[in-house]
């Protein structure tokens, strides 16, 4: 297996990302974790990867042939809901309470199924019609624009909700 760390493939930076997301979501729903950090990491991850894809990724997807638009149109609408059901959670008063816990849930769907959708058709395509070479490049401006989404606190309530409601 390749040392994903050291990869510059965009889709597997992709795939990281996607990874630690589910990890978040774990410690999210757990009693034992620090629920309320989880969700501040999240937030920032989650937006920080939408706005990196979608300025840097997605755009260049697009010009290859065999890579479905349609798809690649339709993961930037998934992002507005994963947006809407993160600013759901986050304006959540108490954590751990039953609002949060069914607040988690629609969050969790919401990313869950894009991330699944994203993987099984936009990533697959990348993987079969983009040249190793390119999708370094694409991972080389994913992680800069992913890196300054996240010094500037992304995933802050004001940010999403500007996201949500422009």
């Amino acid at each position: 297996m390749p040392d994903r760390a050291a990869s510059t493939d965009v889709v597997e930076l992709i795939l990281d990302d996607h990874r630690r997301m589910e990890e978040l979501f774990r410690r999210m729903r757990s009693v034992e974790a620090e629920r309320a950090e989880a969700l501040r990491e999240f937030a920032d991850l989650l937006v920080a990867h939408a706005l990196a894809e979608e300025h840097e990724v997605y755009p260049a997807l697009k010009r290859f042939r065999d890579v479905d638009n349609d798809e690649v149109d339709h993961g930037v609408h998934e992002h507005e809901d994963g947006n809407k059901a993160l600013l759901a959670l986050l304006a959540v008063d108490e954590v751990g309470g039953e609002d949060w816990d069914e607040k988690l849930e629609e969050l969790v769907e919401a990313v869950t199924h894009h991330t699944d959708e994203e993987e099984r058709t936009i990533l697959n395509g990348a993987r079969e019609n983009v040249p190793m070479e390119r999708r370094e490049e694409l991972g080389a401006a994913f992680t800069e624009s992913r890196a300054k989404h996240l010094k500037a606190d992304c995933g802050h309530i004001d940010n999403v909700r500007r996201l949500v409601h422009p």
